[in-house]
């Protein structure tokens, strides 16, 4: 079987993405390539055939990286190639067998890579290779601990807490930009403390040198710096033969710079992405960065662009090309569908938020009716809080939904207690897991953990040292248990096996003094327990799970489990990639699309357009878009009456319009009577003029 034969499904754009580059001797020899993806049109797919490709012409898998933005998107990529090579290995010998063993090593996301070149390299860059990884929650209290440390908790006027700092320290790394350029654009109101914060960021840096721990920051920084090194960056750049990029137009500054230094002729380099949807830019992604990619090469990198739209029906596709066809700087594409012409999408204009949810639920309930489940359903929105009337009206008429958006697994305070046992153990010097583990026994408040850390340092980090300390009296019954049992886990070659177990059982007596409803809180430490022997070794299980965690339960809103059936409800940027028969979508008026805050920043309203595009681009069949004419003013009593007129939206200009149906609803009633005529039709008339003038 010929490799054509095993991308037989592609398109010819697709194929051509694919197969992309020359076969020379055991490998493929090609230069570098971007593939503009257009919603729907099979980048997954394209991107698997690509893999499969190169191990079909002789790329061994320990020589491909390829780097997404989740770890399940990874998984899925190997699977997809996996199947193709098995397709094209049975077909070779006219006999199916056994999937091939396809393992990519260096597959995985950015920071995980990043996390794993970090440790191969340690010592090159003065780390302990068991250092610890902070999640975010870790990361803003150790800042918060610094920013104590300097005074900055007692300042006379309002100085940062510790999220914002976190935010703009984060926000400084991913962009590249001065503290002074991210303090101007971004967070204005924190201009006046540029010294002291640079002050306090310098003072964050030496805690984590000391404590060895790296924030997710740093796992992208410390692999820039590595690339920046000419030595490390052939070294690191010699280990693979070719390059594969996922959702391109996600990247931030410092994924840009360290995929030119990896191969800097571009040689094996392939990129695939859209900029029309390139939505993340307050997580410091750039939509220059796709933009500029082909010139960043010499000659530059060849670009393929896939238009054909396996999702949607072609009226929602010409709605969405024209609200693309008005925007600036772009790849210019035409989606277009095999699907059929379909029906036009809607635009509707209703009279406020009570309205808006009494259209939304009308219209699911006709579709249900008409067979189209209400998990086959989404409304979409621009704020999590844009659907409380809708979610009052669902609830009150029994529609049981999800919602995307919530609360993650790691942030629930058991689960982190848990790990951070682990996390200690696996990096005696990691401070902030010791402080929390510490204040998990009674009588053990910040000043007295504060106090044991300081004496566990003070004995070189020896886990022996920890039994002698003279806990004080209440923690005293308690504190033999822990000291035995970081010990145990902690002792050097101590087995994985079993170890979250016994920290579990160390900590359940913990969890009922602690917290409430411990009964549910201990099905997510089982939960872990099932979760961990799934890896090889604590490292790589506390690890994975702060660059990847799960989502918790408490992402659903009502009870979905116990229905046949729900809607789904996502904010646009949690819908990204995701795809529904039918979509409505809330509040599209200037304020909202585009945001107030994006005011007077082109490249913010062409985000804010892209990000209308993208939840336009999740409907299959329906789209509806949604128009209230009175926001109500938020700062006010629940039965306050105070509003703002709403706007059209000005991305809906007269040529995208002219692409809707525009309808009002609901529709007003005939006047009069149940016949039409007039209500009282020959009743004599009631003289008001007379009676107003009377009155003075």
């Amino acid at each position: 079987m010929t490799t054509g034969d095993a991308h037989a499904r592609l398109n010819d754009e697709q194929r051509a993405a694919a197969c992309h580059g020359e076969s020379v001797g055991g490998g493929v020899q090609a230069g570098p390539l971007l593939v503009i993806a257009g919603a729907g049109t099979g980048k997954t797919t394209t991107l698997a055939h690509r893999v499969a490709h190169l191990l079909l012409h002789g790329v061994t898998p320990e020589r491909l990286l390829l780097l997404t933005f989740t770890r399940r998107a990874a998984l899925e990529m190997t699977r997809r190639a996996q199947r193709v090579v098995a397709e094209a290995s049975a077909a070779a010998r006219g006999s199916p067998g056994a999937l091939p063993s396809v393992r990519l090593p260096w597959s995985g996301t950015f920071h995980a890579i990043g996390n794993k070149l970090a440790r191969r390299y340690a010592h090159r860059l003065g780390l302990d290779p068991a250092f610890s990884v902070l999640d975010r929650g870790d990361a803003a209290d150790l800042m918060d601990v610094v920013r104590h440390r300097l005074g900055l908790s007692h300042t006379e006027r309002r100085f940062p807490r510790k999220d914002t700092c976190l935010g703009i320290y984060s926000h400084r790394i991913n962009t590249q930009r001065t503290l002074r350029d991210t303090l101007e654009i971004a967070y204005p109101w924190c201009a006046e403390w540029e010294e002291p914060l640079t002050a306090l960021y310098r003072a964050y840096v030496d805690e984590k040198l000391a404590q060895q721990v790296l924030d997710y920051d740093d796992l992208l920084l410390y692999w820039l710096v590595m690339m920046r090194d000419p030595a490390l960056a052939r070294e690191v750049g010699s280990l693979f033969d070719h390059v594969l990029v996922d959702e391109y137009q996600d990247t931030n500054a410092l994924q840009a710079e360290i995929l030119q230094r990896l191969h800097p002729d571009g040689a094996g380099v392939t990129v695939v992405g859209d900029d029309a949807q390139a939505i993340y830019s307050f997580r410091g992604a750039t939509v220059e960065n796709i933009l500029g990619f082909p010139e960043a090469y010499s000659p530059p990198a060849r670009v393929v662009m896939l238009e054909q739209n396996y999702r949607s029906t072609q009226a929602v596709l010409d709605a969405a090309n024209a609200l693309m066809a008005e925007g600036g700087r772009q790849y210019r594409k035409f989606l277009r569908s095999p699907r059929g012409p379909g029906l036009r999408p809607r635009h509707v204009t209703v009279q406020d938020d009570q309205a808006q949810a009494g259209y939304v639920v009308e219209r699911v309930l006709e579709a249900r009716e008409r067979g189209v489940d209400l998990r086959r359903q989404a409304v979409l929105f621009r704020n999590s809080d844009h659907s409380d009337a809708l979610e009052l009206e669902l609830m009150r008429r029994n529609i049981p939904y999800v919602k995307y958006g919530g609360l993650k697994f790691l942030e629930a305070a058991h689960v982190k207690d848990l790990l951070a046992v682990l996390r200690w153990a696996d990096n005696p010097r990691n401070r902030i897991a010791a402080f929390r583990v510490l204040q998990l026994l009674p009588g053990m408040g910040p000043a007295n953990a504060e106090r044991a850390c300081d004496a566990f340092e003070a004995a070189g980090h020896r886990w022996s040292a920890l039994a002698g300390y003279a806990a004080p009296a209440a923690a005293r019954p308690h504190w033999l248990a822990l000291s035995e049992l970081l010990a145990a886990i902690g002792a050097d070659g101590a087995a994985w096996e079993g170890q979250v177990t016994r920290v579990r059982a160390w900590y359940e007596p913990h969890l009922d003094r602690l917290y409430e409803s411990a009964q549910v809180r201990r099905g997510d430490l089982e939960q872990l327990e099932r979760l961990a022997v799934q890896y090889a070794g604590r490292e790589s299980f506390v690890t994975e799970l702060t660059l990847d965690p799960p989502q918790a339960s408490g992402d659903l809103a009502g009870t979905p489990w116990l229905d046949e059936d729900y809607l789904v409800l996502s904010t646009v940027h949690s819908a990204k990639g995701q795809e529904w028969e039918s979509v409505h979508v809330l509040n599209v008026t200037d304020g909202s699309f585009p945001s107030e805050f994006s005011a007077g920043r082109p490249e913010l309203l062409e985000e804010e357009r892209r990000l209308l595009y993208v939840a336009m681009t999740r409907a299959r069949e329906e789209l509806h878009l949604i128009a209230p004419v009175r926001c109500y003013v938020t700062q006010q009593a629940p039965t306050g009456d105070r509003y703002v007129h709403g706007t059209r939206s000005r991305f809906l200009t007269r040529d995208v319009l002219a692409r809707f149906e525009c309808a009002a609803w609901p529709v007003e009633p005939p006047r009069g009577g149940a016949d039409g005529s007039s209500p009282a039709s020959g009743a004599p008339a009631v003289d008001i003029a007379t009676q107003l003038r009377n009155l003075w």
